[in-house]
C-alpha cells in the first residue's frame, strides 16, 4: 500500500466523513439534552403521581429499556405512515435517541436521588431550612456527583449508538463511510477512518465529562459551606 497514495484518498474522503461526523453530533446532542429533561420528568411524575401514572411512566421506561433500539427506531419511522403522516428521517432520529435516552437516565437519576441520606434531608428541615433550600444545597449537589459519572457513560453510549439511525437514510457518519467504501471499494481504510473519528469523538466527551465531574466536586463543597453557614444562621 503506497503511503502517498492512501493520503491522497483520505483527503479526498475526509470532508465526506466528516459532515457525516457533524450529523452525528447534532443527533447525538440533542438526544443527550432531550433525554436528560425527559428524564427528570419521567422521575418527577414517577415520584409524585399516583397508581396508574406510575405504572404508565414504569410501563414506558421498561418498553424503552428492554427492546432494542433499532426496533424503536423502525416502529416510529413507519408508524406514522400507516396513518399518513411522513415524518423527516433526522427528526425521528432525535425523537426515538431522546426518547430511548430519557428512559435510561431517568433511572440514574432515580439511583442518585436514592443515594441521598434521608437523615441529611431531615437535618435540613431541622435547621429550618426550607423544601427548596434543602434541594438546592442538599440534593442536588450529591445527586450530581453521584450520578456524573453515568450521565458521561450514557452520553458516550447515545453517540455510539447513532449509527444505527443509517439505516432510515439519515447522513450520519456510519452511512457516509458505508456510501464511501462501497463506491471506491476500500472499505478496511474507509471504516478505520470512520472507528477513529467515533473515538475521537467518544474520547473528547470522556475528557470533557472529567473535568465537568471535578468542577462539580469543587461546586458541592461550595454548596456544603453555604448549606452550614445559612444553618448557622438559623440557629
Amino acid at each position: 500500500m503506497n503511503a502517498a497514495s492512501l493520503l491522497e484518498r483520505w483527503q479526498a474522503y475526509l470532508p465526506a466523513l466528516l459532515q457525516g461526523a457533524g450529523m452525528t453530533l447534532v443527533v447525538s446532542a440533542s438526544a443527550i439534552v432531550l433525554g436528560f429533561v425527559l428524564g427528570a420528568a419521567l422521575l418527577g411524575l414517577s415520584l409524585r403521581g399516583r397508581g396508574p401514572l406510575r405504572r404508565v411512566v414504569a410501563g414506558y421506561v421498561g418498553f424503552f429499556r428492554g427492546t432494542p433500539l433499532l426496533v424503536q427506531l423502525l416502529m416510529l419511522f413507519y408508524l406514522p405512515s400507516a396513518f399518513g403522516l411522513d415524518l423527516p428521517p433526522l427528526l425521528v432520529a432525535i425523537l426515538v435517541m431522546s426518547m430511548n435516552s430519557g428512559a435510561f437516565q431517568s433511572e440514574i437519576l432515580r439511583a442518585g436521588l436514592a443515594a441521598v441520606p434521608p437523615g441529611q434531608v431531615e437535618a435540613g428541615a431541622v435547621f429550618g431550612l426550607s423544601r427548596q433550600q434543602v434541594f438546592r444545597y442538599v440534593q442536588l449537589p450529591q445527586v450530581a456527583r453521584a450520578v456524573w459519572p453515568a450521565v458521561v457513560s450514557e452520553a458516550i453510549d447515545v453517540v455510539k449508538n447513532s449509527s444505527i439511525v443509517s439505516v432510515i437514510a439519515v447522513a450520519e457518519l456510519a452511512r457516509a463511510g458505508r456510501q464511501i467504501a462501497s463506491a471506491n471499494f476500500r472499505p478496511l481504510e474507509v471504516y478505520l477512518s470512520v472507528g477513529a473519528l467515533y473515538l475521537l469523538m467518544t474520547g473528547a466527551i470522556f475528557v470533557l465529562g472529567s473535568w465537568l465531574g471535578r468542577r462539580l466536586g469543587q461546586g458541592r463543597r461550595a454548596s456544603a459551606a453555604v448549606m452550614n453557614r445559612m444553618a448557622i444562621n438559623k440557629t
